[in-house]
């Protein structure tokens, strides 16, 4: 496995075509802009433009969630990582935020159209193949994919 530095979080890239970046940013608002930035320029020119559009708006809402209704990590942090992936039918986009966890698990809720928020997740489900989430000791983790469209297959990631 060739492992490489990526100034503020890590690299990771395998032979099975895979590459993963993972950093750590504070449990508020200026966390989800850090994060949004980072991962923009992770992915500029990676992916089409598109998608990017999509999985920055998707990791918005999970980063903005989190700092609004979770806990944060020990030390006042929220975890945010993203996959890239060749898949057997697909590439894909993955996203993970992890937090403290909340008293409820994220869900989507139903809203009227003069309802002030809770639409964050109804964007995560309209732009995402699929979303969840983990809960452990420690805290709970919110992912989403998106797939790569089929006419912008991964260049091989070594």
């Amino acid at each position: 496995m060739d492992s490489g530095g990526v100034r503020g979080g890590t690299l990771v890239t395998t032979g099975i075509a895979e590459r993963s970046w993972c950093v750590v940013v504070p449990h508020e608002a200026s966390g989800a802009r850090t994060a949004r930035l980072r991962l923009a320029t992770e992915l500029a020119g990676v992916i089409p433009a598109e998608l990017l559009a999509d999985v920055v708006a998707v990791l918005a809402e999970l980063v903005g969630n989190a700092v609004r209704h979770a806990d944060p990590l020990p030390g006042g942090v929220i975890r945010v990582a993203w996959r890239l992936r060749n898949g057997s039918g697909a590439d894909v986009v993955g996203i993970r935020v992890t937090d403290g966890g909340a008293a409820t698990s994220p869900r989507v809720r139903p809203l009227g159209l003069d309802a002030d928020d809770g639409r964050g997740l109804h964007i995560v489900t309209a732009l995402a193949t699929e979303w969840g989430v983990e809960r452990d000791g420690l805290g709970q983790s919110v992912w989403a994919e998106l797939a790569v469209p089929a006419d912008h297959r991964l260049v091989t990631l070594h």
